[in-house]
């Protein structure tokens, strides 16, 4: 069900239900923010509240409000919002504690967090639980407490699951408009990407911004980014917290590189959003966004009137993906005939103070630093706290250099207080990004760089928990090679005087494994490079009696793990990584949700630091890439085979050759039907 919250979150009316301070807050706050509309407190004593004519019951309101703040306690919480849905209504915040969250101590709070739901119907609500929602744009605030917001004509939403969050966030002095906040609380009703959904409907929002616990409803968010991608409205998640479905699954080594986090991240990716993991870079991504928007790639560009200052840009940005490409020959020209023979012309470059107050000269040096394969230009400036007027220079050089590229440029402080707030509107004005911080100005120049289309392909859900048992290694290989992985030839047997007839037709060298056993290597029960007459004694001190002999293969390049696990949260979560002995030792691991395109998968590999050694090392020979990513769709094949039944599936190793990627062990754990 897709419902309306556009009289919610742009009411005419408000409707303040209850008497406590709280609510008389509600009425400030909406007044404080320029609220024109009605307001109708319902409270069945007072007369008047902060001067607003008072209405005895929800039944005695002149009309259906379009939204109310729900300030009572849960249990009269459930019958107002049955009563507000009754009468037509617009939607409600609901502020009361005590529902899903106290249910482990308060048996009836998950049962009125139901009755809530029940009560709502179609009536979109917020939380419980929550504060509820800002709207600076048109002044209304559904909102029981102080706040930062501010009246602006257009801006970033941001919605957060945590009302103190949200607080600290409107009160930001960096120059970002915000346009709407809201909490949504337990979610009785609403999930988060049903609300923002509902953001992305109004024209003068340009960007949003979203702090994410932990997902739910994946079929949401796909249509929410979907929406956003038709709209051109880019988002940014802060996403914490942890899956406890995930990290419960710990059999594999699969179960451990692709916990919670790695389903977390490959889901933001899949859905074209970018990530970020800390409040003041989310807030500085917001701000990019919003006045530039998605940057075509991950080059930048940094001019400083210090050496110290180009250095530090430099070190700042190492291992962060973005780029400094080396200064044209057309750079070098115009930077020459500005800053004299005397500077050393590189990127980052250190102009020295040569031309410093004039600005003229720096807007001529900072635009040649701002060519059309630049997705960024940076300048970095320190403002001091008074006496700034040498300064001045360095804004209008900024703005300039700008307007004479139409491309993106931001002035960044190296030290997030040397950024005066009077300074970053003047920037902001002349269309230049002011960023508080190098590091938080190169996070969110990362951040602006990931925004993408989302995978147009529905993921595969996860489904409901099952009770799954282990496979045997021999089993599980049937099961991986009728898929079309490439598995060793083998042959099972019982006891160990069996096993030399049993490796009749096989090819030494060979492997006798031990079956039954979850740690092989740990137990003794594997043996390498053995020939049929000498596997009878390699056997004798294994600790069991059922035998897997398989052909050992001679010429590895490398080990790769592919794995897939089954993660509630965000589907089924597909990790490549090194593989063997070096799995736990390099911790070299991505993944990627399935459905995952050849193109995808292969980009998920070449971007492992194993690479090199795959791609051919110092002159050794490579490995099969395409007989890998074989492997890869096998599996992917076979979950998409076994989604009702599978909770993980490893190949580790994935032996890969020149010419062939051999499954050399196998798990599979999965609902026997």
């Amino acid at each position: 069900m897709t419902r309306d919250l556009s009289r919610l979150i742009r009411p005419k009316s408000i409707a303040v239900i209850g008497g406590g301070a709280w609510c008389a807050e509600v009425i400030r706050q909406s007044e404080k923010i320029g609220f024109t509309g009605d307001i109708w407190p319902v409270h069945p004593k007072a007369n008047t509240v902060l001067g607003h004519q008072t209405y005895a019951t929800i039944a005695d309101l002149p009309a259906p409000p379009d939204a109310s703040f729900i300030g009572i306690n849960r249990h009269a919480t459930v019958q107002a919002v049955d009563a507000l849905a009754q009468q037509g209504a617009g939607g409600a915040v609901c502020f009361a504690s005590g529902f899903s969250e106290a249910a482990s101590e308060d048996a009836d709070g998950a049962a009125l967090q139901d009755a809530l739901r029940d009560a709502a119907g179609e009536m979109p609500i917020l939380g419980p639980n929550c504060y509820g929602l800002i709207n600076a744009l048109d002044g209304a605030a559904l909102w029981p407490d102080q706040h930062g917001c501010s009246p602006v004509d257009s801006g970033v939403a941001i919605l957060t699951q945590s009302s103190n969050i949200a607080i600290n966030l409107t009160n930001q002095r960096r120059g970002l408009p915000i346009a709407y906040v809201a909490t949504c609380g337990n979610m009785a009703q609403l999930n988060q990407a049903e609300i923002a959904q509902a953001f992305l409907e109004d024209p003068r929002v340009t960007a949003i911004g979203l702090h994410i616990e932990g997902f739910t409803n994946l079929r949401a968010w796909e249509a929410f980014a979907r929406r956003a991608a038709e709209k051109s409205i880019p988002v940014v998640v802060l996403k914490v917290g942890a899956s406890a479905e995930a990290q419960a699954a710990t059999v594999s080594h699969t179960a451990s590189l692709a916990g919670s986090d790695a389903g977390a991240r490959a889901l933001i990716r899949r859905l074209g959003f970018a990530r970020v993991h800390e409040l003041p870079v989310l807030l500085e991504t917001l701000k990019l966004l919003h006045m530039q928007g998605p940057l075509k790639s991950n080059r930048i560009a940094s001019i400083s009137c210090s050496g110290g200052e180009a250095s530090l840009m430099a070190d700042t940005a190492l291992g962060t993906g973005l780029s400094f490409p080396p200064l044209s020959t057309t750079q070098h020209a115009e930077l020459r005939q500005v800053l004299g023979p005397m500077v050393a012309l590189a990127n980052p470059l250190d102009y020295h103070t040569y031309i410093w107050r004039d600005a003229t000269a720096m807007a001529a040096a900072w635009t040649a630093m701002a060519p059309p394969d630049i997705a960024m230009t940076f300048t970095v400036v320190d403002y001091p706290h008074e006496n700034r007027s040498d300064w001045a220079c360095a804004t209008q050089a900024a703005i300039t250099a700008h307007a004479n590229t139409e491309r993106p440029f931001a002035v960044a402080a190296s030290l997030p207080e040397l950024m005066p707030e009077d300074v970053a509107k003047e920037l902001i004005a002349g269309g230049v990004v002011p960023f508080y911080g190098l590091r938080e100005a190169l996070a969110a120049t990362v951040a602006a760089a990931q925004i993408a289309p989302p995978d147009p392909t529905p993921l595969l859900l996860p489904g409901d928990p099952m009770a799954p048992v282990v496979l045997d290694e021999a089993r599980a290989k049937a099961e991986l090679e009728a898929h079309g992985v490439d598995v060793p030839h083998s042959q099972s047997a019982r006891g160990a005087l069996t096993l030399q007839k049993a490796a009749e037709g096989l090819q030494p060298p060979l492997v006798l494994k031990g079956l039954g056993i979850a740690h092989k290597t740990e137990a003794g029960a594997v043996r390498l490079n053995l020939t049929a007459a000498t596997l009878e004694s390699a056997a004798q001190p294994m600790p069991t009696e059922q035998f897997l002999i398989e052909e050992m293969v001679t010429d590895a390049v490398a080990e790769v793990l592919i794995g897939v696990t089954r993660d509630a949260a965000h589907g089924f979560v597909l990790t490549l990584a090194a593989g063997g002995v070096l799995t736990e030792l390099l911790e070299d691991s991505t993944s990627c949700l399935i459905p995952a395109s050849r193109t995808d998968l292969r980009e998920a590999l070449l971007s492992l630091k194993i690479a090199k050694q795959l791609t051919g090392y110092r002159g050794a020979p490579p490995a099969s890439i395409e007989a890998i990513l074989d492997a890869a769709e096998a599996l992917q094949a076979y979950v998409l085979a076994n989604r009702t039944t599978l909770e993980e599936v490893e190949i580790n190793p994935l032996i890969c050759t020149p010419t062939r990627a051999v499954a050399a062990d196998a798990l599979i754990r999965k609902e026997l039907t």
